[in-house]
């Protein structure tokens, strides 16, 4: 029996074409044109001395209305912004309003008062809104004195005087100013990279050394490299280095030398123990005969 249904060209039903159209209608209509947000994203980056800082946040404008104790209520929670809490984000240790912090990613809260704000870090870095505010989970609490400040239409964060030891973190919306004071031991962060730079001097030459030897190259040259090296700071590596080459060059007395230094300063360490002690006593046995 044929269908009274009227069909198309693509031989679709009446009711499948709207059930096609009706989806199409409804995909299109849930990805939108992309348009202004209330409050859109921003982000401010500054590196104090060796620390990065950055601060993510989404700004709401004032648009004529009364922002402390309006739009943001006095003496309640904040979450320093719009939409998810505004975070904080730090590379190294410092030390917020007088408080020390760990290295890491905090959210911003505040407690905007008439006369003074409370300004506090939070571990609590995946709240949205203004709702679920824990206190108990606060790294850093300190009370902080507003200042006037040019109008300005949309919240805005800022570090300013910055140092190579110091800056503020600045919050400026409406026609007020709340500066928070950061500090950073930045001669610490400096002296610990200019140890580590001086206990690790002696691995450019190792390196080199290294490669010369299992590269087929100048093998004198390898072992000016690795004698620097050892000078430096003897390692079992670098012994290890030295008896290989010396072993290559035919001086096979020498070699056991310093493969028996590398031995004893291996003897601690579970690189070498693991990988290659074996090693080192096999050729040792091989060199003797």
């Amino acid at each position: 029996m044929r269908s009274n249904a009227p069909t198309f060209r693509s031989g679709l039903t009446a009711l499948t074409w709207c059930v096609i159209s009706a989806a199409a209608s409804a995909s299109a209509q849930s990805a939108g044109p992309e348009l202004p947000q209330p409050s859109p994203k921003a982000r401010v980056e500054q590196r104090v001395g060796l620390t990065d800082f950055s601060i993510d946040y989404s700004s709401p404008a004032v648009k004529g209305r009364t922002i402390w104790g309006g739009v943001v209520p006095y003496d309640k929670p904040w979450r320093t912004g719009a939409n998810a809490a505004t975070s904080l984000r730090a590379s190294r240790d410092f030390v917020f309003a007088g408080k020390p912090v760990p290295a890491g990613q905090y959210a911003l809260y505040t407690i905007p008062g008439k006369t003074t704000w409370t300004v506090a870090l939070s571990s609590q870095t995946d709240a949205w809104g203004n709702e679920g505010y824990d206190p108990k989970r606060d790294v850093a609490r300190a009370s902080i004195k507003p200042s006037p400040a040019p109008a300005r239409e949309r919240l805005s964060f800022s570090f300013d005087n910055t140092t190579d030891t110091n800056t503020q973190l600045s919050l400026e919306w409406e026609k007020l100013r709340v500066a928070v004071p950061i500090s950073v031991d930045t001669n610490a962060h400096a002296n610990a990279n200019i140890q580590k730079a001086v206990d690790d001097a002696w691995r450019p030459h190792f390196v080199s050394a290294r490669y010369l030897l299992e590269h087929g190259g100048d093998l004198a040259q390898a072992l000016r490299y690795i004698d620097q090296s050892i000078a430096l700071k003897p390692t079992w590596w670098n012994h290890w280095v030295r008896a290989q080459v010396l072993q290559k060059q035919g001086h096979s007395q020498e070699a056991l030398a310093s493969a028996q230094k590398a031995l004893q300063l291996g003897s601690s360490d579970r690189v070498f123990n693991d990988f290659f002690k074996s090693e080192v006593e096999k050729s040792m046995s091989a060199w003797k005969k």
